[in-house]
């Protein structure tokens, strides 16, 4: 692990130089980012030179010394500083991990009833509140960009923008087919369906990011339905943007003013473009980033929540949880911290990189 503490703290001080002086905004968010990346590094670094330096004392004092008593008390201390040493390098080594540089941003998510018909459209609805209230523990806001509500209470698509610090980082590994096992609302003989919805997050893109042409967009708006009053039916306050060149279209109606819809729409067409620039470009990085966890692919099947077992299945990391009303209450970190975790571990062992 060829890491120079002295060179550390050498640029943290520079960092703190720059911040002083007149800097761009741009650029103090990327050094306040750098600072606070660099601060644990050195902590931990200057914590291991402390336990070298003692671990190197007590290896010199036992040379000399006669006493037996002494000597094993000697070893013994020798063996809780390894020990310690031990556990100092593995924190270290999860510090030096890269930082995937899509982690930061909000999330954009889009959910879509599958196969069921009403069942999966019921399903869709119960993976939108689990996201929404898993995202206000999280103290992040929500906001609809587009939905299709059915009759019975589902939703036939849903998209929404969960905005916080590391929302993506949380949310990303829901992207894939989610499927569930219960009796129906509408089953009158006791059977168990099978049905699905899938889900897609995408980070957010900065308008840097991405160069949108103003005249490859065909821009359409009309009457919002759904939720919303007489006011929302009275004018054209719904936007629906169509990306010609990829054809892409995203829909917004949940705002009342159409400036708001055009600006919610954008920021996901944005993120969509942004994907599909990334799929075109850095094909090679993205898999290997997604391989972390399963294959990344939306049509995979990741979870299933089978609700007579009380059971929730992550099948890319074969773990099986006995708290299906937690989680589909918002507990998702039940699941999330161990993908998370695993994600860490397969970095590890995929770079020899703590």
């Amino acid at each position: 692990m060829n890491i120079n503490l002295y060179e550390l703290k050498e640029r943290m001080t520079e960092i703190e130089l720059k911040l002083a002086s007149s800097v761009s905004e741009e650029e103090r968010r990327s050094l306040i980012q750098e600072y606070k990346r660099l601060q644990p590094l050195v902590e931990k670094l200057e914590v291991k030179e402390s336990i070298l330096k003692e671990l190197s004392d007590v290896q010199e004092m036992k040379k000399s010394e006669e006493d037996p008593e002494l000597l094993e008390y000697l070893s013994r201390e020798e063996v809780d500083l390894r020990e310690k040493l031990k556990n100092v390098e593995e924190e270290l080594r999860r510090l030096l991990i890269p930082e995937d540089p899509d982690d930061s941003r909000n999330a954009l998510v889009e959910i879509r009833a599958g196969t069921g018909g009403d069942e999966a459209a019921l399903f869709a609805a119960d993976l939108f509140k689990m996201y929404t209230r898993y995202a206000e523990g999280k103290r992040f806001k929500v906001s609809i960009i587009d939905s299709h509500p059915t009759p019975l209470g589902g939703f036939k698509e849903v998209s929404f923008i969960v905005e916080g610090p590391y929302a993506y980082k949380h949310l990303k590994y829901e992207s894939g087919v989610h499927r569930v096992q219960r009796i129906p609302l509408t089953e009158t003989g006791g059977r168990i369906h099978t049905s699905t919805a899938s889900v897609v997050v995408l980070p957010e893109a900065e308008e840097t990011d991405v160069n949108i042409n103003l005249e490859d967009l065909r821009i359409d708006t009309f009457r919002a339905g759904g939720p919303g009053g007489q006011y929302v039916n009275m004018t054209d306050s719904a936007v629906r943007i169509t990306h010609i060149p990829t054809g892409i279209v995203v829909v917004c109606q949940d705002e009342r003013s159409q400036h708001k819809n055009k600006a919610k729409a954008l920021r996901l067409l944005r993120a969509k473009l942004k994907d599909l620039e990334e799929k075109k470009r850095e094909d090679e990085v993205r898999s290997r980033r997604k391989s972390y966890i399963g294959s990344g692919d939306r049509s995979e099947k990741i979870r299933t929540y089978n609700f007579p077992q009380n059971r929730v299945t992550d099948h890319r990391i074969d773990l099986t949880v006995y708290r299906l009303e937690d989680i589909l209450n918002g507990d998702l970190d039940l699941l999330v911290q161990k993908l998370l975790e695993a994600e860490e571990k397969a970095k590890i062992e995929s770079t020899g990189t703590l």
